[in-house]
């Protein structure tokens, strides 16, 4: 009988603690680094909406006691949510982490921080007849939370990538309608005044034809809180086709956005309510990413940014004098 090939051999032999170990830094690597224990409740936030009803109760379960199920095995945590194994496997995995070990490691990090004398979360939702000083505190909550989720699930590698590519850019060409309009003009608007070419579009006619005229060395940003509004994939596509760098900030980062978006930046949102839908709640995390956008910019280009800044500081100042 001749020799075994050595996949057979690989087949029917026990892999060594060695081998294993360089699979499993190998199935890591591919993820990326974990995320950290306090964004895990931003994950779940952010991504929840976007899971399957089972791995949505999974997700719902960790987040509201990660002490509790930083306890439980794999099989445990999948009977008390009513789901399997692989849902929770799954779950643990699109939340960022490769597999449920690395999740309940993180799920005991958090539940040592929140045991350290963090304040409990407080209900924002707001009522009709509410005074108008528990609307401020329930806003001013929510706006804070919005923030610090957003900043916590930011990723810091795809933010510098996107800041070196504006550096550079000949022009940027923003996308945007409704709320997340603003958010482009308010971007263009930071990137004129410190000399860059900008441009913001809210009609759909008008970004495809000027995407058109894009290609590589220029970039293409698209804003969107549900990574699905047509009216700014449509340019973001034509941008990407014509080989300009594409970025997508989203608070849907599985999106169909995402498949034409060559870096994703995503951001975190209030829980919606009657009086606070998602494209007001969306807004305060688009605008810390684009803040982070400009002033990474404005670093980079610092010789040439600041005294554009003061120029056009100076060109307004008199409209400001009494």
């Amino acid at each position: 009988m001749g020799s075994m090939p050595p996949l057979c051999a690989l087949l029917t032999t026990t892999p060594s603690r060695k081998y294993l170990s360089e699979v499993t830094r190998r199935v890591k690597e591919s993820f990326g680094t974990p995320p950290a224990p306090a964004a895990l409740a931003a994950k779940v936030r952010t991504l929840g909406p976007s899971m399957t009803r089972s791995m949505q109760r999974v997700a719902e379960a960790v987040a509201g006691d990660p002490a509790g199920c930083a306890a439980l095995t794999v099989t445990g945590l999948a009977e008390l949510t009513g789901t399997s194994e692989a849902t929770v496997v799954r779950t643990a995995r699109l939340l960022g982490y490769p597999g449920y070990r690395d999740l309940r490691l993180a799920l005991a990090g958090l539940a040592a921080q929140q045991q350290s004398g963090r304040a409990p979360a407080i209900t924002t939702d707001i009522a009709v007849d509410d005074p108008i000083a528990d609307v401020v505190a329930k806003l001013a909550y929510d706006e804070q939370q919005t923030l610090a989720d957003t900043a916590a699930g930011l990723d810091t590698v795809q933010l510098g990538a996107a800041v070196t590519a504006l550096t550079t850019a000949r022009r940027t060409d923003v996308y945007g309608v409704g709320a997340s309009g603003l958010v482009a003009q308010d971007l263009t608007q930071k990137l004129l005044r410190i000399g860059l070419v900008a441009h913001a579009h809210s009609d759909p006619h008008l970004a495809v034809t000027n995407a058109v005229q894009l290609r590589a060395g220029d970039v293409a940003i698209a804003i969107t809180h549900s990574g699905s509004t047509g009216d700014v994939i449509e340019p973001l596509r034509v941008a990407f086709e014509r080989g300009a760098t594409t970025v997508a900030i989203t608070g849907r980062p599985d999106g169909p956005v995402s498949q034409y978006a060559d870096h994703v930046l995503t951001t975190s949102t209030a829980r919606e309510s009657e009086l606070r839908p998602a494209a007001m709640s969306s807004r305060t995390g688009q605008l810390l990413v684009v803040d982070c956008l400009f002033v990474g910019v404005a670093q980079r280009t610092y010789e040439t940014a600041a005294p554009a800044l003061s120029a056009s500081y100076e060109a307004l100042a008199h409209r400001h004098r009494s």
